[in-house]
């Protein structure tokens, strides 16, 4: 996978101990890289990253917020990483209307340590900065959002994130043009999957409400996403930090290659949060309740992507459908609470995943090892 790109190479994960950030470092660990994180503790009730027995498995691990420059900055010069992968940030958009400064602070000037870190440590290295589909000016449209579109954000969250996407821009186009310093950007969608116990997400909210026997609350019914398995916008990730490597493996340049890309899911997974709820029902008992509140926070009634320039210039595309999203997330939680091992359940995911995306012939899990020279 990923022609061999990650065995024996060091990666540095900020945020490794987030939902995304543990799955990530998880397959890192398979592909035999040499892993160190960075990040803060999680939350009491964010429990995948110990489920997942991570600590026993990284060559380092840093507990420091991305907020201290120094520390991120003493952190890349010390482990002199050939990939980083920037997950930290704060990730939740009804948190951020009660925190916007600290969001502001956290995912803007978070970004901006991580790439002067990068700067100051003159360490050559391929870099993938982590956002999201939310980065761009949602004007409620029906056709999906392409890499060109602006970026904007109604709330503090969306608007951050669009922000991180501009200092990425500013930073390779000042300091990393034509240097050994790769700096891309990635754009997911609505990621779901096992483990994830974050507050206020439908998925987490919905399996909470189920293993305790209560009504799910469905605050937002008719809003639209392009909801994706963890591991397909993973699976772009470390691809595209491949290709920053060895642009041959892709045939574009370097040049091209350093931009933002997105990653989501095909158009028939884009459905709505009542549709969403529907399809996990029909794996688990329960009933669900719409709680629609007109005074609630703002959220984006319809967000879509477009993921042409990552099919045509990376030959990446999504390898489960919706209904195979949804049935290996049930799988994971319902495994989880029958008190099997997460760390066995998530192994068995990316196994599966990975032969899914062979069988389908996807560059990054076929072809990649017979492109290198």
């Amino acid at each position: 996978m990923f022609a061999q790109s990650f065995h024996h190479r060091k990666v540095l994960v900020t945020g490794h101990t987030g939902f995304k950030g543990s799955w990530l470092t998880q397959w890192l660990v398979k592909l035999g890289a040499h892993v160190h994180g960075y990040a803060l503790n999680p939350q009491p009730h964010e429990r995948l990253y110990d489920s997942l027995r991570l600590s026993e498995q990284l060559d380092s691990d840093t507990r420091a917020d991305i907020r201290d420059g120094e520390a991120i900055r003493k952190t890349i010069e010390r482990v002199q990483p050939d990939f980083i992968f920037h997950l930290a940030a704060q990730p939740l958009v009804r948190l951020s209307f009660d925190i916007p400064a600290a969001t502001f602070e956290t995912n803007v000037m978070g970004t901006v340590n991580l790439l002067d870190g990068i700067r100051k440590a003159q360490c050559p290295c391929a870099c993938v900065i982590v956002t999201t589909d939310k980065c761009y000016e949602n004007r409620e449209w029906l056709h999906s959002y392409r890499e060109e579109d602006a970026m904007g954000g109604y709330d503090p969250y969306s608007a951050s994130k669009g922000c991180a996407e501009l200092v990425t821009a500013a930073y390779r186009r000042s300091f990393f043009h034509d240097h050994e310093q790769q700096i891309a950007s990635a754009r997911a969608g609505n990621v779901i999957g096992g483990g994830d116990w974050a507050r206020d997400r439908i998925v987490p909210d919905l399996f909470r409400a189920l293993f305790a026997g209560k009504t799910v609350p469905v605050r937002n019914k008719h809003a639209t996403r392009p909801w994706q398995h963890v591991l397909e916008p993973i699976s772009g990730y470390l691809w595209l930090a491949a290709c920053l490597r060895e642009p041959k493996q892709s045939g574009f340049s370097r040049d091209e290659l350093c931009s933002g890309f997105n990653f989501g899911p095909q158009l028939t997974s884009n459905r709505t949060v009542a549709g969403l709820v529907a399809e996990v029902l029909k794996h688990v008992d329960g009933t669900w309740d719409d709680q629609s509140d007109p005074n609630a926070p703002h959220e984006a009634s319809k967000l879509n992507l477009a993921i042409d320039k990552a099919f045509h210039m990376l030959q990446w595309q999504p390898t489960w459908n919706f209904e195979q999203t949804i049935e290996k997330t049930v799988q994971w939680y319902v495994d989880d609470k029958a008190d099997k091992d997460a760390h066995k359940t998530t192994l068995e995911q990316i196994e599966q995943y990975a032969i899914d995306a062979c069988e389908f012939g996807l560059s990054w899990a076929t072809v990649g090892s017979t492109l290198r020279t």
